[in-house]
């Protein structure tokens, strides 16, 4: 069996949590998570990250101290935060800003300010946009109206873009669907705010006053990249939306530092990878009792081990072949 290291809590001060695929899937907590970061939150900070921009804080809070978590709206850094700091820093406090979205965005557009109009005709300083069930065509329209002038038209800054958006009845679209009709329509992109844009994270730093932070999120496209991009260490949990396969064919920018199965393995000693090559050539990797053997540019699973150490040691595998992942021959068992 290999060694093991530090558990990926060790010398972490905050921990920063996504919440949908990592603390809740829909209504129900994930099976391990509350207990887990409860027992994380006692002997450090613990803040949840959301793209979400139609719900405020405070309705998120309130649904994860439902679940036993002592959240409070403080814990919560949101989208539309990290967008009014892009805002402050786009256009002179107290600027008219057209809004696109709900609650969760207008709410903080008017704590840091601004003064907010749905209409192109009031020459708003800038348009904010955010996801809320409500926007309609004609919300987009009054964006696309006052941002005319492409690139020396006035500032935009989208809380997020996020493609899809998990619901009861299955994916809808998401704010990325909404901004990127706008974009069509004014031919030029908004500033982002949110995952995997770093300003959400420089946020969160900054306000629980973070050294050694630790992202847990279960997407790597946005979490895991976004925690990259701010140069802090990173949890891919195996609880929301990527699985295995997406593990492994991940880019070099959306790889994450630790890869567990739950969060019960954020306090548990994680195996450190080994690997060598023989005097046939062959070259194996392994995590705790499964090994990964590569002969050629095949692939294949040589010892079972469990299941989350041969998920390990076949990323490991796949990020150190020298080749991109489609000109391997990898084995369906390292990723089914």
């Amino acid at each position: 069996m290999t060694g093991h290291g530090p558990a990926p809590l060790d010398g972490v001060d905050v921990v920063l949590a996504d919440l949908d695929g990592v603390v809740y899937a829909g209504a129900r907590a994930i099976p391990h998570a509350v207990e887990a970061l409860v027992a994380a939150g006692r002997e450090r900070r613990v803040g949840y990250l959301t793209n979400n921009a139609s719900r405020t804080p405070q309705t998120v809070a309130e649904q994860l101290r439902g679940y036993g978590l002592p959240a409070e709206p403080d814990d919560i850094v949101s989208s539309p935060q990290a967008a009014v700091v892009l805002l402050a820093e786009l256009v002179p406090a107290g600027s008219t800003v057209l809004v696109v979205g709900g609650e969760g965005l207008t709410s903080e557009v008017e704590r840091a300010g601004f003064r907010i109009t749905r209409s192109a005709e009031d020459a708003p300083a800038a348009v904010v946009q955010g996801f809320a069930p409500h926007v309609a065509w004609t919300d987009l329209a009054e964006a696309a109206y006052a941002l005319a002038g492409g690139d020396d038209g006035i500032p935009w800054v989208a809380t997020n873009t996020d493609w899809t958006i998990p619901q009861a009845r299955g994916t809808a679209p998401g704010n990325g669907t909404l901004v990127s009709a706008v974009h069509t329509a004014v031919g030029r992109l908004p500033v982002v705010a949110g995952k995997p844009e770093r300003a959400l994270f420089d946020v969160a730093v900054g306000r629980f006053d973070a050294r050694q932070p630790l992202f847990i999120g279960d997407r790597l496209d946005t979490d895991i990249l976004g925690a990259n991009r701010a140069g802090m260490a990173s949890v891919l949990v195996l609880t929301g939306i990527d699985g295995p396969k997406q593990l492994l064919a991940a880019a070099a920018d959306s790889r994450p530092t630790f890869v567990l199965d739950d969060l019960r393995g954020l306090s548990e000693p994680y195996p450190r990878i080994e690997q060598h090559t023989d005097i046939a050539g062959v070259r194996r990797i392994r995590s705790g009792d499964a090994v990964v053997a590569q002969r050629g540019m095949a692939l294949a699973l040589e010892t079972a081990g469990e299941r989350i150490d041969r998920i390990r040691a076949a990323a490991t595998a796949v990020w150190t072949a020298g080749v991109p992942i489609y000109a391997l021959d990898v084995a369906p068992e390292l990723y089914s």
